[in-house]
């Protein structure tokens, strides 16, 4: 495990400079080392008085499986609070009284969060996850957009990709 920084969190209050051992923060860039970083350490992480510095693993273990019904209602779902932040988006969009559409906005993001979770945990947004690659895939092998953009899909694909093997663009 490594420690990094959330630079948006970040107050640039330094206690992570003054108790790191091996001087891997970096305040000038707001990152941190991981080849510097102790395993384990967490004196930044402690120290940080906007809890802005976090451990992550280096690997990520492999996704948890989920039946096909458990799929199918996240799915469903992820739907119900895109819809409902879509909804919420347009009342923000449209109304003229302010503090509706102050709540709205709270509303629109709230789902968005809600959403990117259910999505999260239905494996979509696992870097290791299996459904990752095969929803890029399809988006690739099915007919898009013009403004698709499929060169940044083919790079995704292939840094998530377990094996060695170059991804064909059979699409052109």
């Amino acid at each position: 495990m490594y420690a990094v920084r959330n630079i948006r969190l970040c107050t640039k209050d330094c206690l992570c400079l003054y108790v790191c051992p091996t001087g891997a923060t970096d305040t000038e860039t707001g990152q941190i080392d991981p080849e510097k970083c102790l395993d384990g350490c967490r004196l930044c992480v402690d120290a940080c008085p906007s809890h802005a510095i976090y451990l992550i693993p280096e690997t990520y273990p492999p996704q948890q499986e989920k039946s096909t019904d458990i799929q199918s209602i996240l799915s469903v779902l992820s739907k119900s609070k895109t819809t409902q932040e879509n909804i919420a988006r347009t009342i923000v969009n449209s109304s003229t009284d302010l503090n509706m559409k102050q709540f709205a906005k709270a509303v629109s993001m709230s789902n968005r969060i809600m959403a990117e979770d259910i999505l999260r945990e239905a494996g979509f947004m696992l870097p290791q996850s299996q459904n990752a690659q095969d929803l890029l895939s399809s988006l690739l092998e099915s007919e898009q957009p013009e403004d698709f953009p499929k060169e940044v899909a083919l790079k995704l694909l292939s840094l998530l990709q377990k094996s060695n093997k170059p991804i064909e663009d059979t699409k052109t």
